[in-house]
């Protein structure tokens, strides 16, 4: 059996994310969405690890051969314990692919699982997470850049962080 997995913090899932996974899913008999749980980096998260994964199984859930699962410390050992033989990283342009491939060099100095870039559907070219919870914070439409569940999520949780900081 040929197992992947496509991990990210997934803070939240995109359209572009999905792009990667679905693609993905037909490259290999199963693929687990892997999200990292870095405690360091947990602060400035929008969601937590389980409301991450959960928005994860709704949106991969017309995938069967698709599973989502947290991880903490090196994906290298992920994999290793869940006999994964690939990672697949999805590259949105030539500054993505000289991170991924210092990374990818490192995991394989580290175990032989093996890394395959997929690069990104032209129209998510521009997509981060990052990039849209700052529009969707500044009041921006992102209901084409995200997964319809994923956007009620993101809009109450912005919601909620705004009435704190006026509360």
């Amino acid at each position: 059996m040929r197992r992947a997995v496509c991990p990210g913090s997934f803070d939240p899932v995109t359209n572009g994310h999905l792009d990667i996974i679905a693609r993905a899913s037909r490259l290999f008999d199963e693929v687990v969405v892997a999200v990292g749980v870095n405690k360091s980096k947990s602060s400035g998260r929008l969601f937590s690890p389980e409301e991450r994964m959960a928005m994860l199984e709704q949106v991969v859930a017309p995938f069967p051969n698709v599973t989502v699962a947290g991880f903490e410390g090196l994906l290298t050992t992920f994999c290793q314990e869940h006999d994964v033989q690939a990672i697949v990283k999805g590259l949105r342009a030539v500054t993505d692919f000289d991170y991924e491939l210092q990374m990818a060099q490192m995991n394989a100095s580290l175990t032989e699982v093996e890394t395959v870039f997929v690069p990104c559907s032209p129209e998510w070219s521009f997509l981060a997470s990052s990039l849209v919870k700052e529009v969707a914070t500044f009041g921006g439409d992102v209901s084409g850049l995200v997964p319809a569940d994923v956007l009620e999520r993101l809009t109450a949780r912005l919601a909620e962080r705004a009435a704190e900081r006026e509360g």
